[in-house]
């Protein structure tokens, strides 16, 4: 039963460096849940009409990050993006989205028959993660579409990417339109000097951070909020109550809570700590000579404006032959040390505040092993194999950009929203270049598609789906679980 098996598992050695962001530790102690566990009786308010102590909760959460108005929300970051897009658009309109945003986003276009216009984040080669968000990509995209009714954007992107919240925020805003951030990835941005700002801070309409991801509560946490009066908070409140259950749980609102207490006592030494655990851990990591890692160099470059430094993105494959699915599943048979996710060229690793010493140096540790275990021929010359592994990255580099020149953009062919009206036929997915997908992909985590329904299946989106199901990724979307055949729209 998975209970036993949760109960055999906090038992075992094995290290979460993965969400939720308390890592199994108890430090924000709860009592029995059971004991918590009620409905909505008398003197403990209601979530969708809160004039009570959940009302007085919000607004302490609402004190702390700066907003105007905050949300507590029970169905994860999900939930509040659902309800932030149905909450500023009318059914039809055209919005302005971000293709890395997550399928949340996508579902909500659906839900609500919208027309999405992309921004395509440039890829980093060296990594082929998605940078940040251009504000001259967005300036051209509000000409041509000065109609759409909002921007939705991710910042932090999985990987700890930021974009120029203030810079896009202030060409969203001149245009008459809402900005709203998907921040999932950042509820802990506020909480030192030493992380980027939040999106909150720097003009974003609506932010939804989940809680449980970076800070210490208990997962499907999360926060909405506004700031500014562009965002209809009665249109917010209606479409939280569709999005969010009519049963809220009082102990996710009470970890919340508790998070909220800690937040205001002790965090900023807890922070303060943690931070000179990652500042160590950057340090180590420039003594690491065949792994590489995402850092700070990269800022200033394809439109990166900050980078999280709570997140290790660690590229295995070039000059030691690794994949990021063989980095993640050595770091957990050997080391018992458990990622966040791998892709085809790199492993994450997400530390949070409640990380421990000794399991920030268990990782420095296995990386390094890993490192040296990583076989030299002592024979060669030192300065030709620098030259050549040089010359390898740079010539894997060059492809890496030439390859993503070819990319086409996303050929939409009619709505999310169409495509799951209209008659659909299963092909071979193998077969089904030049067909308009009925169908989501993608690889999860983090769960951004590789298409969406009303797209067109590409040579070059099969061929990349087949590649990460022959890296060892978890493809998702389709009902055919094998992607052995998919969903078409019938012709």
């Amino acid at each position: 039963m998975l209970y036993d098996k949760l109960e055999n598992y906090k038992k075992t050695d094995y290290y979460p460096f993965h969400m939720p962001g308390h890592k199994r530790n108890a430090k924000i102690k709860m009592d029995n849940p059971y004991e918590m566990d009620i409905t909505e009786i008398d003197g403990f308010d209601n979530l969708h009409c809160p004039t009570e102590i959940i009302k007085e909760e919000m607004e302490r959460a609402r004190c702390l990050y700066s907003s105007d108005k905050t949300y507590f929300l029970v169905n994860g970051s999900t939930c509040g993006i659902l309800s932030a897009i149905s909450s500023v658009t009318e059914y039809g309109d055209t919005v302005i989205v971000a293709r890395n945003c997550h399928k949340s986003v996508y579902h909500a276009l659906e839900l609500r028959g919208l027309t999405a216009a992309y921004l395509y984040p440039p890829q980093i080669p060296q990594f082929q993660i998605l940078g940040g968000i251009a504000v001259e990509e967005l300036e051209q995209c509000i000409v041509e579409k000065s109609h759409a009714k909002a921007v939705i954007i991710t910042s932090p992107t999985y990987e700890g990417i930021v974009s120029d919240i203030r810079s896009l925020a202030e060409i969203v805003h001149q245009a008459g339109m809402i900005l709203i951030v998907d921040e999932a990835h950042g509820a802990h941005f506020s909480c030192h000097p030493s992380f980027p700002k939040s999106a909150l801070d720097q003009g974003a309409d609506i932010v939804i951070q989940s809680l449980h991801k970076t800070l210490p509560a208990l997962t499907q946490t999360a926060l909405l909020h506004i700031k500014g009066k562009r965002a209809s908070h009665r249109k917010m409140e209606k479409y939280l109550q569709i999005y969010q259950t009519s049963s809220p749980s009082y102990v996710l609102m009470a970890s919340i809570s508790q998070c909220m207490t800690w937040l205001e006592g002790q965090s900023f030494q807890d922070f303060s700590a943690y931070v000179e655990l990652l500042k160590q851990m950057q340090e180590n990591i420039r003594t690491i000579s065949h792994l590489h890692f995402l850092n700070p160099s990269f800022i200033g470059q394809y439109h990166i404006f900050d980078i999280d430094m709570s997140k290790l993105v660690i590229r295995g494959n070039e000059p030691n032959g690794f994949t990021g699915k063989q980095l993640y599943d050595e770091l957990l048979s050997k080391f018992h040390l458990q990622m966040e996710m791998a892709a085809s060229n790199y492993a994450l690793a997400m530390t949070s505040v409640m990380d421990t010493p000794c399991g920030i140096k268990r990782l420095w540790e296995a990386l390094e092993q890993i490192d040296r275990s990583i076989s030299i021929d002592v024979n060669d010359n030192m300065e030709q194999m620098e030259q050549g592994i040089a010359k390898r990255i740079d010539k894997k580099i060059g492809k890496a950009e030439e390859d993503l020149s070819d990319k086409e953009p996303a050929i939409v062919c009619i709505s999310i929203s169409q495509a799951g009206e209209r008659e659909q036929e299963k092909l071979l997915f193998t077969h089904s270049a030049g067909k308009i997908s009925g169908e989501y992909i993608y690889v999860y985590p983090p769960g951004i598609p590789v298409i969406t329904p009303g797209e067109m299946l590409t040579k070059e989106i099969i061929n990349r789906c087949l590649q990460y199901i022959k890296d060892g990724l978890t493809v998702m979307g389709t009902e055919d679980k094998t992607l052995m055949f998919i969903k078409v729209v019938r012709e």
